[in-house]
C-alpha cells in the first residue's frame, strides 16, 4: 500500500470576498507541481459563496464536473435547458463533453452556500453534454460507505464517463469500516468532510485528504462522528 497525505491547511487558498475557496489540487492562481491531481481526479475545490453571489456564465469542455452542497442551496442554469436548485443532500454532475455553458449561484439571498466542486478527467472525449441531479438522502444509510457515483447509469446515484466510484457516509464514533475497491487497478482519495478518522494508521481530521493505491482495500476507524467522501478513480487514463 502506498499513500499520500494532504493536510487541510496545506491546500491552496483563494479569497475573492464573495468567494472563499480551498484547492486540494492546482487550480486557477494556485499552482503546485506536486499537486496536479490524483490519477483521473483533477480538482477538489471547497467553496464558500456569500448570499446572492456566485459564478456567472462560463464554459467547460471534456470534463466530468461534480457538485455536492454541504450547506445551503446552489442555483444552477445551463445552455442545454437545465435550471433549478441543488440542495444539501443532493449530488449533481455535468458531463461537459463538446462544451457546456453554465452558472452556479447561491440559491439564497442572505445565507452562504458551502459546496464541493470536483473534476474528474473522462475516459470518453467529445461526448454530448449531459446533466444529472440525484438526492443522496434517498440512498444514504448510516455507518456505511454509500455509493453515490459510478460509471453505470443503472446504479444508485449519478454516473460519469470514467471508471470511477464515489461513496459517502455518516459514521458514528468508535466504529471500524472497510472499503473494497471496485477495480484493483484504481486508487482511492479519502476526503474527510467533518470529524476525525484513522485510515491504516493515518489520522485524518476535517478537510484532510489521503490518497491510497497499490491495495485492494482499506480500513477506517472513527475517533469521532465523521462524514467522509471516498473517491475511487483510475490512476492512469
Amino acid at each position: 500500500m502506498k499513500t499520500i497525505y494532504h493536510a487541510a491547511d496545506s491546500r491552496g487558498d483563494a479569497n475573492h470576498g464573495w468567494l472563499k475557496s480551498k484547492h486540494t489540487f492546482s487550480f486557477a492562481n494556485y499552482h503546485n507541481p506536486e499537486r496536479m491531481g490524483f490519477g483521473a481526479l483533477r480538482v477538489i475545490n471547497d467553496d464558500f459563496v456569500i448570499g446572492g453571489q456566485g459564478f456567472g456564465k462560463h464554459s467547460h469542455r471534456d470534463m466530468e464536473i461534480i457538485s455536492i452542497p454541504l450547506s445551503g442551496k446552489l442555483g444552477h442554469g445551463d445552455n442545454i435547458g437545465n435550471e433549478g436548485i441543488i440542495e444539501t443532500g443532493e449530488i449533481q454532475v455535468m458531463s461537459a463533453g463538446t462544451g457546456i455553458t453554465h452558472s452556479e449561484m447561491n440559491g439564497e439571498a442572505n445565507e452562504p452556500v458551502k459546496f464541493l466542486q470536483i473534476w474528474v478527467i473522462p475516459n470518453k472525449m467529445h461526448v454530448a453534454p449531459r446533466y444529472q441531479q440525484v438526492r443522496m438522502s434517498d440512498i444514504m444509510q448510516p455507518n456505511k460507505f454509500n455509493q453515490v457515483l459510478s460509471p453505470n447509469a443503472d446504479d444508485a446515484g449519478v454516473w460519469i464517463h470514467q471508471n470511477a466510484w464515489f461513496s459517502m457516509g455518516d459514521f458514528d464514533q468508535g466504529l471500524t469500516h472497510s472499503y473494497q475497491l471496485k477495480d484493483a487497478n484504481n486508487g482511492v482519495y479519502i476526503f474527510v468532510i467533518s470529524g476525525k478518522v484513522v485510515v491504516n494508521g493515518h489520522t485524518l481530521e476535517t478537510r484532510d485528504g489521503l490518497g491510497i493505491w497499490d491495495t485492494e482495500t482499506f480500513t477506517m476507524d472513527t475517533e469521532g462522528a465523521a462524514k467522509v467522501l471516498v473517491m475511487e478513480v483510475p490512476l492512469s487514463f
